[in-house]
């Protein structure tokens, strides 16, 4: 109470209030306007019960790791062999006739 009465006689010199209390409807409606089209954007990143961009994301992610797993073995294997002529190449080349 002893808060009260002071800011009472605080006003009691002053002819207007020490605050004023502006509604600002237009700025509110803007913020929930924009806070509805991050939910918006958010609900179709993450996916609103049904698979969302992320999750095609991570799949397609997955797939191509499987294929470049699959692909390292098949280009080692090929390297391999392509070493293995070479080699054969240089160590026989005087059976082979060539000079």
């Amino acid at each position: 109470m002893k808060i009260d009465t002071e800011i009472e006689e605080r006003m009691c010199g002053r002819d207007s209030p020490m605050f004023l209390r502006v509604h600002d409807n237009e700025f509110q409606r803007e913020v929930l306007e924009k806070l509805g089209q991050l939910e918006a954007k958010v609900d179709m990143l993450i996916g609103n019960g049904q698979p969302g961009r992320m999750q095609n994301v991570e799949s397609r992610v997955s797939v191509l790791e499987r294929n470049d797993i699959r692909r390292s073995v098949y280009e080692r294997l090929v390297n391999a062999a392509i070493t293995v002529v070479i080699s054969a190449a240089i160590a026989l080349h005087d059976h082979l006739g060539v000079k």
